[in-house]
């Protein structure tokens, strides 16, 4: 916690159960990835709020309040649900664009804040059988402009394409949190890219997906290097300075300006 009384906060919201009627199966992991990230974000000193089986306008309406609220120095999302190309689905079936979540945070309050969304849905049905395609094919410029300056996306899996989840927690998720108890000291876009080299290398579905893989999604926004997860040290030893405002300090004041 910051000496202003304010802390670094985690906002997950998992959709495990949806409503009677709606055409979408439940996901039976989702507990467990809320319940690891919980403990995995609270010793990182992040305030963790859990909110599971939103419908689409309950989670709109928490993301206005949210992207709203007082943060040190990192907000962190993480939603995870049944999704499509550019939207997750509510427990009531509805669509949530993701595009008008990341708009909440274009706003004073998180102006200068880190802004992490991380995105456990299905970006499409295609399954991905382990082989080099085409970045070009799925790229989404309009998408990209939602995302706020100082934000970095990470998508389970490539637009387009599938992302898995079994009993026991999504691959993504959890490999996510082994990040962060072994490697939080770690810059966010290194930690990303770790979290996607595991991903890619260490998943193969099994059942009637057996062999398929997947390939998280790196869309960043940030202007700076930040290291949100790494404790605060002592610089000087008398004043405590998080790693993130060290780097920030360091970039302001060697900063000129220029026309490009």
């Amino acid at each position: 916690m910051s000496p202003s009384g304010t802390s670094n906060r985690a906002v997950v919201v998992s959709v495990g159960r949806f409503d009677p009627g709606v055409e979408l199966s439940n996901r039976p992991g989702a507990p467990r990835d809320t319940k690891r990230l919980h403990g995995c974000l609270s010793r990182r000193g992040f305030s963790v709020e859990l909110h599971n089986d939103l419908t689409s306008e309950e989670i709109y309406k928490l993301f206005r309040t949210e992207s709203r609220r007082p943060v040190d120095s990192c907000f962190l999302t993480v939603l995870s649900s049944h999704g499509d190309q550019g939207c997750v689905f509510g427990a009531d079936g509805k669509v949530v664009l993701l595009s008008k979540i990341f708009g909440f945070f274009d706003n004073e309050t998180m102006e200068d804040k880190t802004k992490v969304f991380l995105i456990q849905a299905c970006q499409g049905e295609a399954m991905d059988d382990g082989v080099q395609t085409d970045s070009n094919t799925f790229s989404s410029f309009s998408q990209h402009l939602s995302v706020p300056v100082d934000s970095a996306v990470m998508y389970a899996a490539v637009p387009g394409y599938a992302a898995f989840m079994n009993p026991t927690g999504s691959f993504f998720l959890q490999t996510f949190c082994d990040l962060l108890e072994d490697h939080a000291h770690m810059e966010l876009t290194r930690l990303m890219t770790r979290l996607s080299q595991r991903v890619a290398l260490r998943f193969s579905a099994r059942g009637r997906f057996s062999g398929k893989k997947q390939m998280p999604c790196l869309t960043t926004r940030l202007t700076r290097e930040v290291f949100p997860f790494a404790a605060p040290r002592k610089v000087g030893g008398d004043t405590g300075v998080t790693a993130t405002a060290l780097v920030s300090s360091e970039r302001e004041r060697s900063r000129t300006r220029s026309i490009s």
